[in-house]
Protein backbone atom coordinates (compact mmCIF):
# COMPACT_ATOMS: atom_id res chain seq x y z
CA UNK A 1 0.00 0.00 0.00
CA UNK A 2 0.64 3.49 -1.18
CA UNK A 3 0.78 6.74 1.16
CA UNK A 4 -3.10 8.08 2.10
CA UNK A 5 -2.82 11.67 1.51
CA UNK A 6 -5.52 14.04 2.78
CA UNK A 7 -6.53 17.33 0.88
CA UNK A 8 -7.18 19.49 2.24
CA UNK A 9 -5.45 19.40 5.41
CA UNK A 10 -7.15 22.07 7.26
CA UNK A 11 -10.82 23.26 7.91
CA UNK A 12 -12.75 21.68 11.52
CA UNK A 13 -13.21 18.27 9.54
CA UNK A 14 -10.04 17.91 7.76
CA UNK A 15 -7.70 18.95 10.69
CA UNK A 16 -9.96 16.61 12.80
CA UNK A 17 -9.17 13.70 10.46
CA UNK A 18 -5.61 13.91 10.40
CA UNK A 19 -5.94 14.35 14.41
CA UNK A 20 -7.32 10.87 14.28
CA UNK A 21 -5.80 9.45 11.33
CA UNK A 22 -2.13 9.86 12.82
CA UNK A 23 -3.42 7.96 16.29
CA UNK A 24 -4.25 4.83 13.67
CA UNK A 25 -1.59 4.88 11.32
CA UNK A 26 2.30 5.31 10.85
CA UNK A 27 2.75 9.37 10.21
CA UNK A 28 5.21 7.95 7.69
CA UNK A 29 2.41 7.26 5.58
CA UNK A 30 0.54 10.30 5.63
CA UNK A 31 0.72 12.97 3.50
CA UNK A 32 -0.93 16.02 4.79
CA UNK A 33 -1.78 18.44 2.21
CA UNK A 34 -3.15 22.13 1.87
CA UNK A 35 -2.83 25.83 1.13
CA UNK A 36 -0.96 26.74 3.73
CA UNK A 37 0.90 23.98 5.23
CA UNK A 38 2.76 26.05 8.01
CA UNK A 39 -0.62 26.06 10.19
CA UNK A 40 -0.50 21.98 10.19
CA UNK A 41 0.77 21.67 14.37
CA UNK A 42 4.45 20.99 14.28
CA UNK A 43 4.27 17.48 16.11
CA UNK A 44 2.27 15.58 13.34
CA UNK A 45 5.19 16.50 11.18
CA UNK A 46 7.75 15.58 14.13
CA UNK A 47 5.96 12.66 14.11
CA UNK A 48 6.82 12.03 10.58
CA UNK A 49 3.68 13.38 8.30
CA UNK A 50 4.55 14.57 5.06
CA UNK A 51 3.11 18.12 4.03
CA UNK A 52 2.77 19.58 0.97
CA UNK A 53 1.30 22.84 -0.36
CA UNK A 54 -1.50 22.70 -2.91
CA UNK A 55 -4.96 24.78 -3.25
CA UNK A 56 -8.57 23.85 -5.28
CA UNK A 57 -8.13 27.78 -6.48
CA UNK A 58 -5.18 27.10 -8.16
CA UNK A 59 -5.07 24.20 -10.37
CA UNK A 60 -1.55 23.92 -10.88
CA UNK A 61 -0.69 23.07 -7.69
CA UNK A 62 -2.49 19.75 -8.09
CA UNK A 63 -0.38 18.42 -10.55
CA UNK A 64 2.24 16.65 -8.07
CA UNK A 65 0.51 17.15 -4.99
CA UNK A 66 -0.54 13.42 -4.46
CA UNK A 67 2.98 11.96 -5.76
CA UNK A 68 3.43 8.54 -4.19
CA UNK A 69 -0.49 8.04 -2.97
CA UNK A 70 -2.54 5.16 -3.28
CA UNK A 71 -4.76 6.40 -0.88
CA UNK A 72 -6.82 10.19 -0.98
CA UNK A 73 -8.98 11.49 1.75
CA UNK A 74 -10.85 14.23 -0.60
CA UNK A 75 -12.50 17.01 1.66
CA UNK A 76 -14.66 18.85 -0.41
CA UNK A 77 -14.93 22.11 -1.48
CA UNK A 78 -17.17 24.80 0.48
CA UNK A 79 -19.10 26.57 -1.51
CA UNK A 80 -23.07 26.78 -2.53
CA UNK A 81 -21.94 27.31 -6.35
CA UNK A 82 -22.81 23.72 -7.87
CA UNK A 83 -20.58 24.15 -10.95
CA UNK A 84 -17.37 25.63 -9.27
CA UNK A 85 -17.81 23.30 -6.69
CA UNK A 86 -18.00 20.49 -8.40
CA UNK A 87 -15.61 21.23 -10.62
CA UNK A 88 -13.04 22.20 -8.59
CA UNK A 89 -14.13 18.39 -6.98
CA UNK A 90 -13.14 16.96 -10.86
CA UNK A 91 -9.85 18.36 -11.22
CA UNK A 92 -8.13 16.81 -8.09
CA UNK A 93 -9.65 13.95 -8.55
CA UNK A 94 -8.30 13.59 -11.78
CA UNK A 95 -5.09 14.58 -10.81
CA UNK A 96 -5.17 12.35 -8.19
CA UNK A 97 -5.53 9.41 -10.42
CA UNK A 98 -3.05 10.57 -12.64
CA UNK A 99 -0.37 10.42 -9.81
CA UNK A 100 -1.45 6.77 -9.32
CA UNK A 101 -4.15 7.26 -6.64
CA UNK A 102 -6.40 4.23 -7.01
CA UNK A 103 -8.84 4.82 -4.19
CA UNK A 104 -10.91 8.04 -2.63
CA UNK A 105 -12.52 8.75 0.32
CA UNK A 106 -14.73 11.51 -0.49
CA UNK A 107 -16.78 13.48 2.43
CA UNK A 108 -19.95 13.93 0.67
CA UNK A 109 -22.95 15.15 3.03
CA UNK A 110 -26.16 13.53 4.86
CA UNK A 111 -28.84 15.52 2.78
CA UNK A 112 -30.82 13.32 1.07
CA UNK A 113 -30.15 10.20 3.79
CA UNK A 114 -28.90 7.01 2.38
CA UNK A 115 -30.71 8.10 -0.91
CA UNK A 116 -29.83 8.68 -3.99
CA UNK A 117 -31.80 12.70 -4.50
CA UNK A 118 -31.81 15.67 -2.57
CA UNK A 119 -34.13 18.81 -2.49
CA UNK A 120 -31.21 20.65 -0.67
CA UNK A 121 -29.72 22.82 -3.09
CA UNK A 122 -25.96 22.43 -0.78
CA UNK A 123 -26.05 18.65 -1.71
CA UNK A 124 -26.42 18.51 -5.22
CA UNK A 125 -22.52 19.29 -5.31
CA UNK A 126 -22.18 16.59 -3.48
CA UNK A 127 -24.43 14.16 -5.78
CA UNK A 128 -22.59 15.17 -8.53
CA UNK A 129 -18.97 14.30 -7.43
CA UNK A 130 -20.58 10.87 -5.99
CA UNK A 131 -22.08 9.83 -9.45
CA UNK A 132 -18.57 11.15 -11.29
CA UNK A 133 -16.63 8.85 -8.64
CA UNK A 134 -19.31 5.93 -9.35
CA UNK A 135 -18.56 6.50 -13.54
CA UNK A 136 -15.29 6.64 -12.64
CA UNK A 137 -15.27 3.53 -10.26
CA UNK A 138 -17.09 1.11 -13.28
CA UNK A 139 -15.04 2.58 -16.39
CA UNK A 140 -11.95 1.27 -14.06
CA UNK A 141 -9.53 -1.93 -16.11
CA UNK A 142 -7.21 -4.17 -14.14
CA UNK A 143 -4.54 -2.55 -15.65
CA UNK A 144 -5.96 0.94 -13.98
CA UNK A 145 -7.71 0.03 -10.99
CA UNK A 146 -10.28 3.14 -9.52
CA UNK A 147 -12.56 3.10 -6.94
CA UNK A 148 -13.93 5.11 -4.00
CA UNK A 149 -15.95 5.51 -0.73
CA UNK A 150 -18.15 8.25 -0.41
CA UNK A 151 -18.76 9.44 3.33
CA UNK A 152 -21.85 11.21 3.83
CA UNK A 153 -20.73 13.00 7.04
CA UNK A 154 -23.92 13.96 9.30
CA UNK A 155 -24.63 17.68 9.67
CA UNK A 156 -22.63 19.07 12.49
CA UNK A 157 -23.81 19.31 15.74
CA UNK A 158 -21.84 22.37 15.48
CA UNK A 159 -23.48 23.87 12.68
CA UNK A 160 -27.03 23.77 14.44
CA UNK A 161 -27.49 27.72 14.00
CA UNK A 162 -27.51 27.47 10.36
CA UNK A 163 -30.49 25.83 10.58
CA UNK A 164 -32.34 27.86 13.33
CA UNK A 165 -32.11 31.19 12.07
CA UNK A 166 -28.46 32.04 12.97
CA UNK A 167 -29.32 33.42 16.67
CA UNK A 168 -26.59 35.27 18.41
CA UNK A 169 -25.19 33.36 21.08
CA UNK A 170 -23.61 36.33 22.75
CA UNK A 171 -26.88 38.12 22.78
CA UNK A 172 -29.29 36.06 21.46
CA UNK A 173 -32.95 37.54 21.21
CA UNK A 174 -36.47 35.90 22.20
CA UNK A 175 -37.09 34.42 18.55
CA UNK A 176 -35.73 33.18 15.28
CA UNK A 177 -37.11 33.38 11.71
CA UNK A 178 -37.27 31.03 9.69
CA UNK A 179 -39.32 28.99 6.81
CA UNK A 180 -40.37 26.35 8.80
CA UNK A 181 -42.74 25.51 12.10
CA UNK A 182 -39.96 23.48 13.86
CA UNK A 183 -41.76 20.66 13.63
CA UNK A 184 -41.50 17.30 12.11
CA UNK A 185 -38.58 14.97 11.11
CA UNK A 186 -35.40 16.95 12.26
CA UNK A 187 -31.74 16.55 11.88
CA UNK A 188 -29.54 13.79 13.02
CA UNK A 189 -26.86 16.19 14.64
CA UNK A 190 -23.14 15.06 15.04
CA UNK A 191 -20.31 16.71 16.63
CA UNK A 192 -17.44 17.37 14.10
CA UNK A 193 -14.50 15.65 16.19
CA UNK A 194 -16.70 12.35 15.77
CA UNK A 195 -16.85 12.51 11.87
CA UNK A 196 -13.43 13.14 12.22
CA UNK A 197 -12.08 10.29 14.25
CA UNK A 198 -15.12 7.61 12.50
CA UNK A 199 -13.76 8.78 9.00
CA UNK A 200 -10.34 8.42 10.25
CA UNK A 201 -10.70 4.92 11.35
CA UNK A 202 -12.98 4.07 8.47
CA UNK A 203 -9.98 4.83 6.53
CA UNK A 204 -7.45 2.86 8.35
CA UNK A 205 -10.21 -0.44 8.40
CA UNK A 206 -10.01 -0.37 4.17
CA UNK A 207 -6.22 0.43 3.86
CA UNK A 208 -5.66 -2.01 6.30
CA UNK A 209 -7.83 -4.98 4.35
CA UNK A 210 -7.22 -6.88 1.54
CA UNK A 211 -5.67 -6.20 -1.81
CA UNK A 212 -9.36 -6.18 -2.80
CA UNK A 213 -10.57 -3.59 -0.77
CA UNK A 214 -13.14 -3.58 2.15
CA UNK A 215 -16.15 -5.17 0.95
CA UNK A 216 -18.04 -3.32 3.05
CA UNK A 217 -16.84 0.02 2.15
CA UNK A 218 -15.83 0.14 -1.96
CA UNK A 219 -17.21 1.63 -3.88
CA UNK A 220 -20.30 2.49 -1.23
CA UNK A 221 -22.20 5.40 0.15
CA UNK A 222 -21.80 5.26 3.57
CA UNK A 223 -23.69 7.35 5.91
CA UNK A 224 -22.26 8.90 9.37
CA UNK A 225 -25.35 10.16 10.96
CA UNK A 226 -26.28 10.76 14.74
CA UNK A 227 -28.22 8.00 16.89
CA UNK A 228 -31.22 10.24 17.39
CA UNK A 229 -33.16 12.77 14.83
CA UNK A 230 -33.90 16.15 16.40
CA UNK A 231 -36.69 18.41 15.39
CA UNK A 232 -36.03 22.10 14.52
CA UNK A 233 -37.80 23.34 17.87
CA UNK A 234 -36.30 21.12 20.11
CA UNK A 235 -32.95 21.71 18.38
CA UNK A 236 -33.55 25.72 19.14
CA UNK A 237 -35.05 24.41 22.53
CA UNK A 238 -31.88 23.07 23.23
CA UNK A 239 -29.89 25.31 22.31
CA UNK A 240 -32.03 27.95 24.08
CA UNK A 241 -31.59 26.06 27.67
CA UNK A 242 -27.69 26.50 26.99
CA UNK A 243 -28.03 29.93 26.77
CA UNK A 244 -30.88 30.42 29.40
CA UNK A 245 -33.52 31.91 27.01
CA UNK A 246 -36.59 30.78 25.79
CA UNK A 247 -36.24 31.41 21.67
CA UNK A 248 -39.16 30.89 19.84
CA UNK A 249 -39.43 30.42 16.23
CA UNK A 250 -41.93 32.53 14.09
CA UNK A 251 -42.53 30.76 10.64
CA UNK A 252 -41.96 32.85 7.49
CA UNK A 253 -41.78 32.98 3.53
CA UNK A 254 -38.52 32.09 2.05
CA UNK A 255 -38.58 35.64 0.70
CA UNK A 256 -38.77 37.69 4.36
CA UNK A 257 -36.07 34.56 6.17
CA UNK A 258 -33.51 35.43 2.93
CA UNK A 259 -34.24 39.13 3.30
CA UNK A 260 -33.18 38.66 7.51
CA UNK A 261 -29.79 40.65 8.08
CA UNK A 262 -28.01 37.78 9.94
CA UNK A 263 -29.05 35.41 7.24
CA UNK A 264 -27.40 37.27 4.94
CA UNK A 265 -24.00 37.99 7.09
CA UNK A 266 -23.66 34.58 7.30
CA UNK A 267 -24.28 33.29 4.01
CA UNK A 268 -23.51 35.72 1.30
CA UNK A 269 -19.76 34.72 1.75
CA UNK A 270 -20.28 30.96 0.59
CA UNK A 271 -21.54 31.57 -2.98
CA UNK A 272 -22.18 34.49 -5.55
CA UNK A 273 -25.69 34.84 -6.13
CA UNK A 274 -28.97 34.79 -3.66
CA UNK A 275 -27.49 32.82 -1.75
CA UNK A 276 -29.92 32.84 1.11
CA UNK A 277 -32.52 31.93 -0.87
CA UNK A 278 -30.56 28.64 -2.55
CA UNK A 279 -29.70 27.82 1.45
CA UNK A 280 -33.33 27.84 2.17
CA UNK A 281 -34.17 24.48 0.24
CA UNK A 282 -32.17 23.17 3.21
CA UNK A 283 -35.35 23.85 4.92
CA UNK A 284 -37.21 21.75 2.60
CA UNK A 285 -35.29 18.97 2.41
CA UNK A 286 -35.20 18.58 6.56
CA UNK A 287 -39.36 19.12 6.42
CA UNK A 288 -38.85 16.14 3.95
CA UNK A 289 -37.15 13.90 6.34
CA UNK A 290 -33.70 13.67 4.56
CA UNK A 291 -31.73 14.89 7.41
CA UNK A 292 -33.47 12.67 9.62
CA UNK A 293 -32.11 9.12 8.80
CA UNK A 294 -30.15 7.52 11.87
CA UNK A 295 -27.16 5.37 11.26
CA UNK A 296 -25.44 2.78 13.88
CA UNK A 297 -22.38 2.82 11.73
CA UNK A 298 -20.75 6.15 13.31
CA UNK A 299 -21.10 4.62 17.19
CA UNK A 300 -19.64 0.66 15.56
CA UNK A 301 -16.70 2.64 14.16
CA UNK A 302 -16.06 5.51 17.35
CA UNK A 303 -16.63 1.76 19.39
CA UNK A 304 -18.14 4.22 21.64
CA UNK A 305 -21.41 6.19 21.42
CA UNK A 306 -21.26 9.24 20.21
CA UNK A 307 -20.95 12.67 21.93
CA UNK A 308 -24.74 14.10 22.23
CA UNK A 309 -26.16 17.15 20.79
CA UNK A 310 -27.16 18.37 24.21
CA UNK A 311 -23.49 17.98 25.34
CA UNK A 312 -21.56 19.40 22.18
CA UNK A 313 -24.24 22.55 22.40
CA UNK A 314 -23.37 23.11 25.86
CA UNK A 315 -19.60 23.19 25.31
CA UNK A 316 -20.11 25.31 22.06
CA UNK A 317 -22.12 28.04 23.63
CA UNK A 318 -19.47 28.30 26.61
CA UNK A 319 -17.08 28.55 24.34
CA UNK A 320 -18.59 31.78 22.60
CA UNK A 321 -19.17 33.28 25.94
CA UNK A 322 -15.65 32.95 26.76
CA UNK A 323 -14.33 34.65 23.35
Amino acid sequence: MGQIALFPASGSLGSSIYKHLLDVVDAAQVILISRDPGKIPSKYIQQGAITRRANYDAPETLNEAFEGASHLILVSYPSLEIEHRVKAHKRAIEAAIRSGVSHIFYTSLAFGGDGSSSGAHVMQAHLQTEAYLKFLAASSTAESPFSFTAIREGLYSESCPMYIGFPNLQNPGSRVKIPHNGSGPGVAWVKIDDLGEATAKLVREYCHSSAAGHPEYKDQVILLSGPRAYSLAKTLDILGTALGKKIVIENVSVSEYAGEPAVQEYLDSHGQEDVPTKWATSFEAVRAGEAAVTSVRLQQLLGRKPESFETTVAVMVGSSRLS
